[in-house]
């Protein structure tokens, strides 16, 4: 529920994963142990709420109003289940640019191996984009997907409990220490097949946030998200310092690594080819019976 901070200002609670790029993009506007946020507003106070992506996923799409965050990221993948609640931001995505989540297996194997065994498959959620994309990629195999939390995922493989798994967050970058192989990057699939970016993560805005605030709130919320990730991004050093704290005991060069990958030109705006890659993912679900379809995208910006 939407409340008032001791100080009269606005509460906007702001959900994210729990992973370093996340982390990095939002730590600005979060008061801390170590001090006040560095960015304030005189309108509204920014309240951190940390949730796997399956689980703000859920929220999105199930919260009765009141308990509905007023930003959030959800997979890509989730936004037709959403679009008539809350609208994109068009900063704070994250897109692979030729790489992404990977479908990672304990024996090396082909894609087409794999395909043609009938196989159990782990995935980070019903709604997230890496199972939307694996559905894709997998059209007209037979496959049990099993989806389960993310951080299991790697546990699983390796013990033999599925016989593959879509990994995410920053085992896109250690699934091998857990002798684990590759078998196929998502974004790279994606890409070959239609020249863009894949949409992974996005960011959006709960609609009415103008009449609950006055008029101009949802822009100025916005301004504050962009002025977020560009003061992370101007000191850099201390928002890979704020950002390993999520990062599952990676050191300080794994997780800007990671953070390079989903935290960098498409983050601050979609821009043209983003906001494509965004249509042809819901187009081509939709077109496959994976998603209902929905009206064009609206991306805020400030």
């Amino acid at each position: 529920m939407n409340t008032n901070s001791q100080d009269g200002r606005a509460v906007i609670r702001l959900g994210h994963s729990p992973d370093p790029d996340d982390a990095f993009m939002w730590w600005p506007l979060f008061d801390h142990e170590r001090g006040p946020a560095p960015l304030t507003s005189p309108r509204f106070r920014f309240e951190q709420v940390v949730e796997d992506i399956e689980e703000l996923n859920r929220r999105a799409c199930e919260s009765a109003d009141q308990d509905a965050l007023e930003i959030t990221g959800i997979s890509c993948a989730c936004y037709p289940l959403v679009a008539d609640r809350y609208a994109l931001t068009a900063c704070g995505a994250s897109l692979g640019d030729g790489y992404g989540p990977r479908l990672v297996a304990r024996q090396p194997t082909t894609l087409e191996e794999l395909a043609a065994s009938r196989p159990t498959i782990a995935v980070p959620g019903e709604r997230t984009t890496a199972y939307l994309v694996s559905r894709l990629m997998f059209k007209g195999a037979e496959v049990e997907w099993r989806p389960m939390l993310f951080d299991r995922i790697p546990g699983e493989i390796a013990s033999g409990a599925v016989d593959a798994g879509v990994v995410i967050h920053e085992s896109q970058l250690t699934f091998e220490e857990e002798g684990l192989h590759q078998i196929q990057d998502l974004g790279v699939w994606w890409q070959e097949r239609n020249r863009l970016p894949l949409p992974l993560g996005a960011n959006v805005i709960r609609r009415g946030l103008d009449e609950r605030h006055g008029a101009g709130a949802t822009r100025e919320i916005v301004d504050l998200l962009e002025s977020s990730l560009q003061h992370a991004m101007e000191h850099r050093e201390e928002s890979i310092i704020r950002a390993q704290e999520w990062g599952r005991g990676i050191d300080a060069g794994i997780t800007g690594a990671f953070v390079d990958m989903y935290v960098n030109r498409w983050t601050l705006d979609y821009g043209p080819r983003g906001r494509e890659a965004v249509r042809a993912l819901l187009i081509q679900a939709a077109d496959e019976g994976h998603l209902p379809a929905c009206p064009d995208p609206e991306f805020i910006s400030a």
